[in-house]
């Protein structure tokens, strides 16, 4: 599990691919902590550490991983956004995270605010999968590339968030565009409270 505050950013070194697996080689300044079967969360994706070198590690991903979020996207240079799993102990300092993408979305307006940024994301609507807690609400939260943001202007198929400096600077936000393609991950709550509700009478 994980909480959506981002510990750092690491850089795709090398991509290369078997079969229908993509390996993924990243560079991060805490390396030097990391065991092999570790759980990260890479923009958001729970990947485990396969390998590691003194300066590396390398996380594999599958077809249906590749498929629904935005790691085909990743060239070698891309800031990735990373976080470990929460400690037990630990403050809940975001919110609950799975590290399960649930879609893309894609960044559709940037917009500078006295110093701090709105940013406005459009992903493909379906009402069955809104009706089971796979969409946004006001004030709700929602995990962007990994990042646990609250939700400003939500609408069926698209919301806001806005971006402090700090945030922008220490995340991969600062690199996203018009057309830049982002992994989200939906509020599980929701999505539990909206399976309860299928079973009221």
């Amino acid at each position: 599990m994980f909480s959506g505050i981002v510990e750092g950013m690491g850089t795709v070194v090398s991509i290369e691919q078997e079969k229908e697996n993509y390996h993924f080689t990243l560079a991060c300044n805490f390396v030097d902590e990391l065991k092999i079967d570790q759980s990260i969360a890479h923009n958001g994706v729970c990947m485990t550490v396969v390998s590691l070198t003194d300066t590396t590690y390398t996380v594999t991903a599958i077809k249906e991983t590749l498929e629904k979020t935005n790691l085909r996207t990743w060239e070698v240079g891309s800031k990735v956004n990373l976080e470990r799993s929460m400690p037990m102990n630990g403050r809940l300092d975001g919110h609950i995270v799975q590290g399960h993408v649930d879609q893309t979305a894609t960044c559709m307006k940037i917009e500078e605010v006295d110093g701090s940024w709105y940013f406005t994301f459009h992903y493909a609507f379906d009402k069955e999968m809104a009706q089971k807690g796979y969409m946004t609400v006001e004030k709700g939260s929602v995990t962007v590339n990994g990042t646990s943001l609250t939700v400003v202007n939500s609408k069926d198929d698209s919301f806001q968030v806005a971006i402090i400096p700090y945030t922008h600077e220490h995340t991969n936000f600062h690199t996203f565009k018009e057309g830049s393609v982002i992994n989200i991950e939906f509020d599980i709550i929701g999505k539990y409270l909206s399976k309860m509700m299928t079973y009221q009478s």
